[in-house]
């Protein structure tokens, strides 16, 4: 599970040469949504050492104080301390996006 900024892009060959993988692919929703039967499509939190999945954290978002991710539904929020994200999921954290420019 990758974790970026929304204002961020994934580079994939960043990725790619992070984590040591040859073929890496953006997941649609409908390919994970059984892994995360209680949320609902597109709304999975950032908690994927809950579901025995890497977490790997684009250090960008680690520059912010408060993150703010869905909680599992399209109407609940959850805003959190990046550092008690931080504690709570162990991520992994490797540079792999680029910042989105403002055409």
């Amino acid at each position: 599970m990758a974790i970026l900024p929304a204002s961020r892009h994934v580079i994939f060959q960043l990725l790619k040469d992070a984590i040591g993988e040859d073929h890496i692919e953006l997941a649609s929703e409908q390919d994970f949504k059984d892994l995360f039967p209680e949320c609902e499509v597109g709304t999975m939190p950032p908690f994927g050492n809950l579901y025995d999945m890497d977490v790997y954290v684009d250090p960008s978002l680690a520059e912010d104080h408060l993150i703010a991710f869905n909680a599992g539904s399209h109407t609940e929020l959850i805003q959190l301390e990046y550092r008690d994200f931080e504690k709570l999921v162990n991520p992994e954290l490797i540079r792999f996006t680029l910042k989105e420019s403002i055409a």
